[in-house]
């Protein structure tokens, strides 16, 4: 395991499964050089530090996050039929970012999260039910993406009809984010990323002209000390990282801890029994656990704006940084016998899988309640889980994001 080579990063089984590099690279160097401007972070201090200095580790990754061939004639002239990019939270520093997090906190407040949250159990239960109809289900595809899409779209004003939208668009979104599809694929994500921008921009006409009360309405409305309200095209960027931040993560969260659970049995036992006992911090302490281990967001960019140094490691201007987040919250500095999935490890909610600093993900306390919902009424409900005879999990390569593509499991009804 040790001889692993630090290029070999880039290796898609080494993306998909990367847990051996860190254990490799972490006790040799926090930091690791990839090529002449690129670095990778490994620790959690460090990664932590990083995430303070927002002078020196810059936000403003546009061109990265816009994908791998964004310049490409044949792909600009797609993107050309919509709305630019512009830098509003992910790819947004000071004084910029803090404009727009103002005004995305307004929206994404605790208030409207406790407000939908009866819809949200409404809507866990019923795909519950139609699971236990059928007495099988592929977890992701029957659980993990619909609850989610069915909050991020209730927000926007989307119907049931319209839920496939938003997987197909949110899937465009992160295949371009994770810069390794082909020329093919980018052309499709263009078109796609296009498309989403039309259907939002009508959806923000018909909130101007009539107030609804969703979270696109609080955004097309929100004000803070005599800002500007949000322009067409700030707007659509915050639907399309909301879109992805609240849908894509949400599901890798919610399967990869359904299958921390199952090849766990004495986490099973512990979880199941808080549920029952409607023990509420409990199965709050399992959602950060679930982060902390899965990391959905494996790791995020940040460009060098000065000659920098972490960990020892010079890291010149200009360079691009990755930050590990997957590889923090599995450092053993942090938390002992990092690899053993513990629902009562006490230090769980001091993980990185929203990020740190002023760009910790806004959706957080959405996706926090969506999966505690989720664990608490799937465990009431439902007994006996597996995962279906003959099934490997996988993971896809994605530089940033990870999550499982499918989940077939078997359980019961509980009497």
């Amino acid at each position: 395991m040790n001889d692993i080579a630090a290029s070999s990063f880039f290796d898609p089984q080494v993306i998909a499964d990367p847990f051996d590099y860190y254990r490799a690279w972490l006790p040799k160097s926090p930091v690791v050089q990839l090529s002449d401007g690129m670095f990778l972070v490994l620790s959690y201090d460090l990664c932590a530090q990083a995430t303070g200095e927002v002078d020196t580790f810059s936000n403003n990754f546009q061109g990265t996050l816009s994908g791998a061939m964004a310049e490409d004639g044949d792909v600009a002239a797609i993107l050309s039929e919509g709305w630019p990019q512009v830098d509003t939270l992910l790819t947004a520093d000071p004084p910029v970012h803090t404009r727009f997090r103002k005004l995305v906190n307004l929206a994404f407040s605790m208030k409207r999260v406790a407000a939908i949250e009866e819809d949200m159990r409404g809507v866990v239960i019923d795909l519950i039910d139609r699971m236990a109809a059928k007495g099988e289900a592929d977890f992701v595809q029957d659980f993990g993406i619909p609850l989610p899409v069915a909050m991020i779209a209730s927000q926007i004003g989307m119907t049931n009809d319209d839920l496939d939208k938003v997987k197909r668009w949110s899937d465009a979104f992160v295949d371009r984010l994770g810069r390794m599809i082909p020329k093919e694929r980018e052309l499709e994500c263009a078109r796609e990323v296009v498309e989403f921008q039309h259907f939002v921009k009508a959806k923000i006409d018909e909130r101007r002209a009539n107030r609804t009360d969703d979270l696109l309405s609080d955004l097309v409305y929100a004000e803070v000390d005599g800002e500007r309200p949000l322009e067409d095209a700030e707007i659509l960027s915050i639907m399309q990282q909301l879109m992805v931040a609240g849908n894509e993560t949400t599901t890798s969260a919610l399967a990869g801890g359904l299958l921390q659970l199952i090849e766990n049995p004495d986490q099973m036992a512990k979880a199941v029994a808080a549920a029952d006992e409607g023990n509420e911090r409990a199965i709050i302490n399992l959602v950060e656990e679930v982060l902390r281990i899965e990391s959905p967001t494996a790791g995020m960019w940040r460009m060098v704006l000065k000659d920098a140094e972490l960990g020892g490691v010079a890291i010149p201007k200009g360079a691009m940084v990755q930050l590990r987040y997957a590889a923090a919250n599995r450092d053993p500095a942090k938390y002992p016998d990092p690899d053993r999935f513990d629902m009562e490890r006490t230090n769980a909610r001091s993980h990185l899988a929203f990020g740190k600093g002023i760009h910790m993900c806004v959706g957080n306390m959405l996706s926090r309640k969506e999966m505690a919902v989720a664990y608490s009424e799937l465990l009431t409900r439902l007994t006996d889980f597996r995962v279906a005879e003959g099934h490997t999990p996988s993971w896809p390569p994605n530089m940033l994001l990870r999550g499982l593509t499918a989940l077939p499991i078997t359980f019961r009804r509980r009497a």
